[in-house]
């Protein structure tokens, strides 16, 4: 008997195991058997944003109940396509639980597909699979890692490059809140990288200043209550934090200063008030929310497949050589560990210095 975890889709927070009838695998069908993924705050996104964006819809739970989207590694333990042995590794968009089968199509020897139904209208790029014998962000000493960062670093990879393009609106710093967060650290990373023009300034709380500083990925690093010492110059923001607040203080400091506001991850959408269209009015831009999806597909169809991942690779290696110390990597074996950790992340009582990973 195969198992998940399943959620109430208006409260994350209540959660249980459950078993689950493994069912038929149909012809050109596999099932994977789930070897590992990492609980971040990014799975906590894909929960509260579940109906706004679409994200129960890609493991379907019963009734009221939903199947909290994770990214990891899993192996072919059954198969009805010529393509694919029993044994073979991929990684990519999975569910918190122990088994997925796929309809794998668009097959090359670097990924594939998922072509079930009730997956294609939702993003293509969460139905994408690396085949591990092939695929170039792979190191098999850095799969925790890869787990951990890579759906986060590669948010902050398609901000820098969106950023990029639009000649970072004219802006001389970005300012990015929550700078413990990894997709600030992702952000930042590429940006030291790709725009070294451009200071990087993190915002944080005062307990976790020492912690930001010592990736080393920032020029400079601000405690929350310190916004007002943020020098006047050209500036664009990006917000991880999700706090209205701080959020109009910004806006507030900056003014005229402010060329572009940045709304990043769904967690608290509803907090940010003005932020979306709610009562508080703030100085400078509208923000903007970025969708990374959207961005992602038109990455990939600028620059062709092959270039995009060349370049994300790329980035994704000099990130990690980057903070690749600044996590200590904590492996959990049970899917009801796996429940525990995600109802903790629900709770925001995290440590930015802790990455978990769950072998199911």
């Amino acid at each position: 008997m195969n198992q998940a975890v399943y959620v109430t889709r208006d409260n994350p927070s209540d959660a249980k195991t459950v078993d689950v009838a493994p069912g038929a695998l149909p012809d050109g069908g596999v099932r994977l058997k789930i070897e590992s993924f990492a609980v971040t705050a990014n799975n906590v996104t894909y929960a509260v944003a579940g109906d706004r964006f679409g994200y129960w819809n890609f493991f379907p739970a019963a009734g009221d109940d939903g199947i909290v989207p994770m990214w990891g590694h899993a192996v072919v333990e059954e198969s009805n396509h010529d393509e694919f042995a029993v044994g073979e590794r991929v990684y990519g968009y999975i569910p918190m639980g122990t088994h997925l089968n796929v309809m794998p199509g668009k097959v090359t020897p670097h990924g594939f597909v998922d072509l079930a139904e009730h997956r294609q209208p939702m993003s293509p790029i969460y139905n994408q699979y690396s085949r591990l014998a092939a695929d170039p962000e792979h190191d098999p000493a850095k799969e925790p890692e890869r787990m951990i960062f890579g759906p986060l670093f590669k948010t902050g990879f398609l901000i820098e490059n969106f950023m990029r393009r639009e000649s970072w609106f004219g802006a001389e710093q970005v300012i990015l809140t929550s700078a413990s967060s990894k997709t600030a650290m992702g952000l930042a990373s590429v940006t030291k990288d790709r725009s070294p023009d451009i200071r990087r300034i993190g915002l944080t709380s005062a307990g976790n200043v020492a912690f930001v500083e010592k990736t080393g990925l920032y020029d400079e690093v601000v405690a929350y209550g310190d916004v007002e010492s943020l020098a006047q110059n050209p500036s664009v923001t990006v917000d991880f934090a999700g706090n209205a607040g701080l959020l109009a203080e910004l806006h507030n400091h900056f003014g005229e200063n402010l060329k572009y506001s940045c709304l990043v991850g769904a967690t608290h959408i509803e907090a940010r008030g003005g932020a979306l269209g709610g009562p508080a009015k703030m100085s400078g831009p509208e923000p903007i929310l970025f969708f990374a999806p959207d961005h992602a597909v038109a990455l990939f169809k600028d620059l062709g497949h092959e270039e995009a991942a060349k370049q994300l690779a790329a980035s994704w290696h000099k990130f990690i050589a980057d903070v690749g110390d600044t996590v200590q990597v904590d492996i959990r074996e049970g899917i009801d560990a796996a429940r525990e950790a995600f109802v903790t992340m629900m709770s925001g009582k995290v440590d930015p210095a802790q990455g978990i990973v769950i072998k199911p």
